[in-house]
């Protein structure tokens, strides 16, 4: 049975800074994120599913991502938990914003292994993930290839 890889691309808002870095982005600052989320499997042979044809119901996968990612991630500012950006954290908690604390610098590098972590685990037994691709900016992005973790 053949292998289709079929994408589906999402968008966020997602707030961050990076401590200890030496460039501007050691500041509080923003991005408007595109996440392309590619799984590979082979299409469903049976005339009878109602899903006859798929590799996955393009709405399951919105799902999975939607809420391990997207849901999640938008409009939240990301803070590495192991730098004195946690008190900047408690601050902004305590004023009712949306904060998520990490044990990595929330570079798109970093997040985009935190989220392909998150996907894996809710896809089915017959779907892999094959890629991740986050853009950060207009030009500049980080992706991960399954073929490159194993």
């Amino acid at each position: 049975m053949s292998k289709i890889r079929i994408t589906k691309q999402f968008t966020f808002e997602t707030g961050h800074a990076l401590y200890g870095y030496d460039g501007k982005c050691k500041n509080v600052h923003g991005h408007s994120y595109k996440l392309s989320v590619t799984v590979i499997g082979s299409p469903i042979s049976d005339v009878n599913n109602v899903k006859y044809g798929m590799v996955i119901d393009f709405t399951d996968l919105k799902k999975i991502v939607k809420e391990e990612v997207v849901e999640q991630f938008d409009h939240a500012t990301v803070f590495n938990q192991n730098t004195p950006h946690i008190e900047l954290a408690k601050e902004l908690i305590s004023r009712d914003h949306h904060v998520i604390l990490v044990d990595y610098q929330p570079t798109s590098e970093n997040m985009v292994i935190d989220f392909a972590d998150r996907i894996s685990k809710r896809l089915p037994s017959n779907i892999a993930l094959f890629s991740l691709k986050l853009q950060e900016t207009e030009s500049s992005f980080a992706e991960w290839f399954a073929s490159d973790n194993v």
